[in-house]
């Protein structure tokens, strides 16, 4: 079985949980370090799908790799190949397919309820999360619109797209490939920025987010494990 390609746009955002998944499952995966200079690959032929991880620019940015990296996107929707992206990374994948990435009306960081639709597709990827609320991560200040053909899978008060499904590729704008290690480096790399803006609609303050993670992160987990396995029914055998 080919590779999936996971990409890393940030040091402190590595593919963390969605990497545990995969060699859980014997699926092998292969690190594209963007932030360490390495080039986008020209072609997704040699994988089995794609994951684009989150970072804290935006794609709107004029960075060298930003057209690269959804040409690649737009490779492997041709070959049928699926795509998962992390905020960022879902982000890529919306600018790929022709959606508007901007600025969300708030900030969202922490821990906060997102709430599934419960139409077909949504049951589809979300099994037992249809039609209910989790409580998953958030870190981001820039969202997406949905594509021609999407559909939205979760939403919250604050950002109307969390998550959307097209055919075998699923986006999010949330953050659930987290474990605790990345988390207390989120809160260490960028804390004393939170923290100035904590009284704000849906941000946590740093000690608060990393108080609530014990209590969040097995719920997370299930929801990450469902929609990862459904996106992996799709790889490439």
């Amino acid at each position: 079985m080919k590779p999936v390609a996971i990409f890393r746009h940030a040091p402190v955002e590595g593919p963390a949980y969605f990497a545990i998944f995969l060699e859980r499952h014997g699926i092998p995966w292969r690190l594209v370090a963007i932030d360490e200079g390495e080039a986008v690959p020209a072609t997704a032929e040699e994988f089995s799908g794609l994951c684009f991880m989150g970072g804290p620019m935006s794609v709107n940015d004029p960075l060298p790799w930003i057209e690269p990296a959804c040409a690649l996107i737009r490779d492997a929707t041709v070959r049928a190949l699926p795509v998962i992206g992390h905020c960022l990374g879902g982000q890529l994948l919306a600018k790929a397919l022709g959606a508007a990435v901007t600025r969300n009306p708030v900030k969202e960081i922490g821990w906060g309820a997102v709430h599934g639709e419960n139409h077909a597709v949504a049951r589809h990827w979300l099994g037992e999360h249809a039609g209910q609320s989790t409580v998953v991560f958030h870190w981001h200040g820039e969202t997406f619109a949905l594509p021609p053909g999407a559909s939205r899978l979760f939403a919250s008060r604050h950002c109307a797209n969390q998550m959307f499904a097209l055919g075998p590729h699923l986006a999010m704008q949330c953050h659930v490939e987290m474990t605790p290690e990345m988390i207390a480096a989120w809160c260490g790399e960028w804390g004393d920025e939170v923290a100035a803006i904590a009284d704000r609609p849906a941000v946590q303050a740093p000690d608060a987010i990393l108080g609530e993670t014990a209590g969040h992160l097995p719920a997370m987990r299930r929801l990450a494990d469902q929609i990862y396995s459904v996106w992996s029914t799709g790889l490439r055998r």
